[in-house]
C-alpha cells in the first residue's frame, strides 16, 4: 500500500530533480558566466530557484495525478502506467527541447527562453537561418543527454505502478490521490503567501545572469504564453498624473525654434535604407572599428551624421516600429504581434503618401517573418518586393537574395519609378549565420569574424549600389536615410542591457542635401524613435501624430534615448546611462553621475509607453 500511494510524490518529485539537473546543465553551458560569479552564489541560484521548479513541476503534474485519481475508481483495467508513462515520455521531449533552445537562445539574446520565438513559427527557414551559428552538434547532443537523464531519473525515481491491493477500496483510493493533487496547490503558486509565485521571487542577486539562471524555463514560456498584455500596467512606478508630467518634459522644446533646413529642395525622394544589425562598434565614424564600413564613413564625411544614436529595442521587427513609425518598443513584447494596435500607429509611408508620394519596400527575404507583413500592409506601401519575387538563382542566402542582389533590383526598379517616391530597403546578409558570397576581408572563423565580415559585404553593397545611383537622374533629388534596424552584442559579447550594445549609426546623405549641410556631426543623444519627426520636419510634413518622436534638430533642455530589452529599459542622457531591471525592481548599472530624476524619467516613459500600448 506504501509504494502504491508513495506514486504521486515520487512523481513530483522526479520533475523537480529533473529541473534542478537542467539547472545544472545551463550553468555548464554557460561556464565562463558561471565562473565569473561571486564565491557562494551558485548554491543560491538553487535554492532561490527551486520555488519556480517547484511549480513547474506541480503543473505538469497535474494530469498524472488526476490521472491516478480516475484509475483507482476504474480499476486494473484501465492503462494507468502506460498512460503515464506516454505523457511523461512527451512532455520531457517538449522540455528537454526547450532546455535544449534556451541554451543557446540565451548566449545570443541575454534572457531566458519565452514565447518571442513562436512568432517565427510561420518562417522557419529564417528561423533555422537566425541558428545557423549554434553549435548544432553540441546542442543535439545535450538534447540526447537531457532524454536520457530523464528516462534513467523515471526508472530510479518513479518506477512503475503498483497495483491497488484487492481489499483496499477503490473510492477510499481514489480520495487519496485527490488529497495528494489538492496538496499540489502549494507549489503550483509557490507556497502559502498571498500573491502568487513570479519571476521576481526568484531574483536575488545584482548579477543578472546569477536572477536569469534561476529561472524555470518551462515556468518561463508558459507564463509568457498566457500573459495577454490586456493589463493592468505592469510597470506602474508612480502616479500616472506624475509620470506624464515627467515625460512631457521630456519632449519640451522651445516653441521659438525654427527648423534646421538641410535639404535644398521641398519634397525630395526619400531612399529610406535600414541595415541589419549595423552597431556602431563597426562604424568608424561613431567611433567604432576602422576599415569595416568605408562606404557608410564615407557618407558620414560627406553627409550628416547623427553620432549618438540609440536603438529602441532589439530585434527587427522592434526597430521596424521604431523607425517607421517613431513608437517605443515594449518590454515583454511587441505591439508588431498585435495587428489590430499596429493598425492605429503613425506611419512615414502613410504620412508621405498625403503629401504626394508614391511607395515601394524592398527585402530580400520574407516578409511574413515576425509578422513585418501586416504591419507593413497596414501601413500603405503600394509595391513590395520580397524573396519570392527573386529567381531561385537568386537566391543565395539562406534568408533569400543576398544585398548586392536587392540593390541591383532597386536600381533596375528606381529608372521607372514615379516620382517623388517614398522607397524602404531593408538589408539581411548581416544577419546570423552571416554567410556572404564575396571572399572575407577579415581572418578568422570566430563568431565576430563572420558577423564583421557579414557588416563589411553589407556596406561593400551599399557603395556599389550608390556609385551607380549617384548617376541616375533621380538622384539630384534624393534624400538617402541610412539607419540601423538594432545594434548587436558582437564584437564584445555586450550584455543583454548594455549601451554600446544599443548604440547605432543614422547617416544622411543624397544629392537633395545643401551643400553647407554636408559634413555636419550632431552629437546630441537621440533614439531611433526620433527619426520619423527628424524626416518629417525637413519634408514640411506634420509630425503631430507621432507623439513619442521628437526633431532631433530642435533642442531640448535634456536629450535622451530611452531603450527597451527583455523586461529591462536602458536612459541614456548627457549625464550617463542608467539601466533597469523590471523584475528584480532596481537599477542593473546606473553611471556615477545619472541623477535620481533620470531613474524616475526612465520609469515614467516605460510606464506611460506601456500605457500607450495597452490601450490601443
Amino acid at each position: 500500500m506504501r509504494s502504491r500511494f508513495a506514486f504521486q510524490p515520487r512523481y513530483f518529485l522526479f520533475w523537480l530533480i529533473y529541473f534542478v539537473a537542467a539547472k545544472a546543465v545551463f550553468l555548464l553551458y554557460h561556464l565562463p558566466k558561471t565562473t565569473a560569479l561571486p564565491s557562494g552564489t551558485v548554491p543560491r541560484i538553487f535554492g532561490y530557484g527551486l520555488r519556480l521548479d517547484a511549480s513547474s513541476a506541480a503543473y505538469l503534474s497535474l494530469l498524472p495525478f488526476l490521472l491516478f485519481s480516475l484509475s483507482s475508481l476504474v480499476g486494473a483495467r484501465f492503462p494507468t502506467d502506460r498512460l503515464l508513462r506516454f505523457y511523461t515520455a512527451v512532455a520531457g521531449i517538449v522540455v528537454a527541447f526547450f532546455t535544449t533552445a534556451d541554451l543557446e537562445l540565451y548566449r545570443a539574446w541575454g534572457f531566458r527562453l519565452d514565447a518571442t520565438p513562436l512568432q517565427y513559427l510561420d518562417t522557419p527557414g529564417e528561423m533555422a537561418a537566425s541558428a545557423g551559428s549554434a553549435p548544432v552538434a553540441l546542442l543535439v547532443a545535450v538534447f540526447a543527454g537531457l532524454l536520457l537523464m530523464g528516462w534513467l531519473l523515471y526508472k530510479a525515481v518513479v518506477g512503475r505502478l503498483a497495483p491497488l491491493p484487492a481489499d483496499f477500496g477503490r473510492g477510499r483510493a481514489a480520495v487519496v490521490g485527490l488529497l495528494y493533487t489538492l496538496l499540489l496547490a502549494i507549489p503550483l503558486r509557490g507556497g502559502l503567501q498571498q500573491i502568487p509565485v513570479n519571476q521576481s521571487d526568484v531574483y536575488f542577486s545584482d548579477q543578472p545572469f546569477a536572477n536569469h539562471a534561476a529561472i524555470n524555463v518551462p515556468w518561463n514560456v508558459a507564463n509568457s504564453l498566457f500573459l495577454q498584455n490586456a493589463g493592468p500596467n505592469p510597470y506602474h512606478f508612480m502616479a500616472d498624473t506624475t509620470a506624464q508630467r515627467l515625460v512631457q518634459q521630456l519632449y519640451a522644446s522651445p516653441a521659438d525654434t525654427a527648423v534646421t533646413r538641410l535639404l535644398r529642395v521641398k519634397r525630395p525622394n526619400v531612399l529610406f535604407i535600414i541595415l541589419e544589425s549595423f552597431t556602431a562598434k563597426l562604424v568608424g565614424s561613431t567611433g567604432g572599428e576602422k576599415n569595416v564600413t568605408p562606404t557608410l564613413d564615407s557618407l558620414a564625411r560627406t553627409g550628416v551624421l547623427f553620432s549618438n544614436i540609440y536603438a529602441a529595442g532589439d530585434r527587427s521587427q522592434k526597430g521596424l516600429v521604431a523607425l517607421l513609425s517613431g513608437y517605443p518598443n515594449q518590454p515583454t513584447t511587441s505591439i508588431i504581434k498585435y495587428p489590430r494596435k499596429t493598425e492605429q500607429l503613425p506611419h512615414l509611408c502613410r504620412s508621405l503618401e498625403e503629401a504626394g508620394y508614391h511607395s515601394h519596400y524592398y527585402y530580400g527575404g520574407e516578409l511574413a517573418f515576425a509578422n513585418m507583413k501586416s504591419y507593413l500592409v497596414t501601413a500603405g506601401y503600394e509595391q513590395f518586393t520580397e524573396r519570392a519575387d527573386f529567381s531561385r538563382a537568386e537566391q543565395n542566402s539562406k534568408w533569400g537574395a543576398h544585398d548586392h542582389i536587392l540593390f541591383d533590383r532597386m536600381l533596375r526598379d528606381l529608372q521607372g519609378q514615379a516620382q517623388p517616391f517614398f522607397v524602404t530597403a531593408f538589408t539581411l546578409s548581416s544577419h546570423e549565420p552571416f554567410d556572404i558570397p564575396i571572399p572575407r576581408k577579415f581572418s578568422g572563423t570566430s563568431e565576430a569574424a563572420l558577423f564583421r565580415n557579414s557588416v563589411y559585404y553589407t556596406d561593400w553593397a551599399l557603395g556599389r549600389f550608390l556609385r551607380v545611383a549617384r548617376t541616375q537622374p533621380w538622384w539630384a533629388n534624393t534624400l538617402v536615410v541610412l539607419v540601423a534596424d538594432h545594434g548587436h552584442p558582437l564584437p564584445g559579447n555586450d550584455s543583454n542591457e548594455s549601451p554600446t550594445k544599443f548604440h547605432i549609426p543614422l547617416v544622411l546623405a543624397g544629392g537633395a542635401l545643401r551643400p553647407e549641410a554636408r559634413g555636419r556631426v550632431i552629437s546630441a543623444v537621440g533614439s531611433q524613435t526620433d527619426v520619423a519627426a527628424t524626416l518629417l520636419a525637413q519634408l514640411g510634413v506634420s509630425a503631430k501624430s507621432y507623439v513619442w518622436s521628437r526633431d532631433l534638430l530642435r533642442p531640448v533642455p535634456k536629450p535622451f534615448a530611452f531603450y527597451s530589452f527583455t523586461d529591462g529599459f536602458g536612459m541614456v542622457t548627457p549625464q550617463g546611462v542608467v539601466t533597469y531591471d523590471n523584475v528584480a525592481k532596481r537599477p542593473i548599472t546606473r553611471g556615477s553621475q545619472v541623477p535620481d530624476l533620470q531613474v524616475r524619467q526612465g520609469q515614467a516613459y516605460e510606464q506611460t509607453s506601456f500605457a500607450d500600448f495597452l490601450r490601443k
